[in-house]
């Protein structure tokens, strides 16, 4: 292994890490709104750093390789891994604002029971989850598959407004909590969009074929 391959492989490892952080927020800030756990969504947040600061490295890194004028597969990996470094550390962002809105509706009594953001949730976390493996194994089909799941999501992030809107319309003390709901509703369907951009990127990486906008999943 060259010095540059080694470095390489640093630079994804510290990507690997990076996912590995972002996943673990988005379980958390999910836990601490179900169980009404305001230390929980408190570390959620206070963790955020970590994944800032881990982008900040990767992108040094990046400059840094980008200077040795890499083979056009290695330049590939480069530019990808800067781009789904940037995906993930939104997805910590997201992760964050459903900690935020957890603690303030742990104010409040719970609205209803809670089906459809944990269900969303678990979608989301599944495709970034699909996507991440498939850029470790080079999976394209993997990839693939990720993108059409986008539109599930998104479809769920529409009921659960209506329903919510419903709700403000019938009862208008429940509009602080709706509106937090939303919010939360909003990130997970933001989550799911990184999740679809980090396999459009896989697949833009191991084909070098763009398939965005092209609705290229399948």
């Amino acid at each position: 292994m060259t010095h540059f391959e080694i470095e390489l492989q640093n630079l994804k490892d510290s990507l690997l890490d990076m996912a590995s952080r972002a996943e673990a927020a988005v379980t958390g800030a999910i836990d601490a709104l179900v169980q009404r756990d305001d230390d929980l969504a408190a570390r959620v947040k206070n963790n955020d750093d970590q994944i800032d600061q881990l982008e900040k490295a990767i992108d040094e890194q990046v400059i840094h390789l980008l200077a040795k004028a890499p083979l056009a597969s290695q330049l590939r990996l480069i530019v990808c891994t800067a781009k789904i470094a940037r995906d993930l550390e939104r997805v910590g962002d997201e992760a964050t604002t459903i900690a935020r809105r957890s603690i303030e509706l742990s104010q409040e009594p719970q609205l209803k029971p809670y089906i459809d953001i944990p269900r969303m949730a678990q979608m989301a976390k599944s495709m970034l989850g699909d996507a991440l493996s498939a850029f470790v194994t080079r999976d394209t089909a993997k990839a693939r598959s990720v993108i059409p799941r986008d539109k599930e999501v998104d479809l769920l992030n529409k009921q659960l407004y209506r329903e919510l809107a419903s709700y403000m319309i019938e009862k208008p003390t429940t509009i602080t909590r709706c509106l937090n709901l939303m919010a939360i509703s909003k990130a997970l369907e933001r989550i799911a969009d990184h999740a679809k951009n980090v396999a459009e990127d896989v697949v833009y990486l191991y084909e070098a074929e763009d398939i965005r906008h092209t609705g290229g999943g399948g």
